[in-house]
């Protein structure tokens, strides 16, 4: 079950990436351009999710290999500067008078996102749960974050596509410049802690 999730989620970011990518660029979104590329590096950090699960069940023992480290630093570093870029894209937004040509996209993209945000909380919470893995819940409260990233996206493009109110694309990407910062701290907590605390995981993996 967790293989299947942590598969399910890289796949799945992905795919948005590329989707909110495109339509944020032609759309002249801001907020759902940086939406797509946190949903790279969501992507990522989910590759390093499936490798802890790949070693846990393989070698329950075994501390973090240099892979999982490395990605996890990667990931925190990439948020890091995805939040730079989205306050720099807001400020730039705000002294260019910038506004979207339309949002109608970001709408579709950010209610397709909370579903399966909601989705992989369930399921992973449930896995978790039943299993007493503080890992898989941990990884729940992480799909949370991208929740509230999703609707953050949707509230933005939901205001201008409704009201065309000013500077709500701006505001938008600085929501989301704060909830990369609050990934970019987990990521590197992340890296800091031990095997112990994931041991648990071990009985989830099939």
């Amino acid at each position: 079950m967790a293989m299947g999730l942590a598969v399910f989620t890289i796949l799945y970011n992905i795919i948005e990436g590329l989707v909110s990518v495109y339509f944020g660029y032609s759309d002249g979104s801001f907020t759902l351009f940086g939406f797509g590329v946190d949903s790279f590096i969501e992507a990522l950090s989910a590759f390093g999710i499936l490798q802890m699960v790949l070693r846990i069940k393989n070698n329950p023992g075994r501390e973090r290999g240099n892979f999982e480290k490395t990605a996890l630093y990667i990931t925190g570093i990439s948020f890091y500067i995805l939040m730079v870029g989205l306050v720099v894209s807001a400020g730039y937004s705000v002294y260019t008078k910038h506004n979207p040509e339309t949002t109608h996209w970001g709408i579709i993209i950010s209610l397709v996102s909370i579903f399966f945000m909601w989705a992989l909380i369930y399921f992973k919470t449930k896995v978790g749960r039943k299993l007493n893995s503080d890992a898989m819940i941990a990884d729940a409260k992480c799909a949370r974050v991208c929740l509230y990233m999703s609707l953050v996206l949707l509230a933005s493009s939901g205001l201008y596509e409704l009201f065309k109110i000013p500077y709500i694309d701006a505001v938008g990407s600085l929501g989301l410049a704060y909830f990369s910062f609050i990934e970019a701290k987990e990521c590197f907590e992340k890296q800091r802690t031990t095997v112990a605390v994931l041991a648990d995981a071990t009985n989830s993996l099939s």
